[in-house]
């Protein structure tokens, strides 16, 4: 669970809750690119019919989320709206 998302009550009407979630991180073993570009896709289209798409964004954004799609970003897309440290 991500850091203070426990406080957090929008997770709780994701689209990403359930069996697909594993699609929102990578695996623990290495994938092929065109395995995890398949896999972020599938992921970001639940994001795009997801009513929490927003709330899930700021929060990444706001404790700087390093892993995983949320708001339907990946963790190199989210950094670049953060400013730079």
């Amino acid at each position: 669970m991500a850091v203070g998302i426990a406080h957090e009550t929008w997770h709780l009407r994701a689209a990403c809750r359930g069996p697909e979630s594993t699609l929102f991180f990578p695996p623990a073993v290495p994938e092929r690119r065109e395995v995890r570009e398949a896999r972020e896709a599938k992921a970001k289209h639940i994001c795009t019919e997801c009513s929490v798409q927003q709330e899930c964004l700021a929060f990444a954004l706001r404790v700087r989320e390093a892993h995983g799609i949320w708001g339907g970003l990946t963790e190199v897309e989210r950094r670049h709206l953060l400013p730079e440290d």
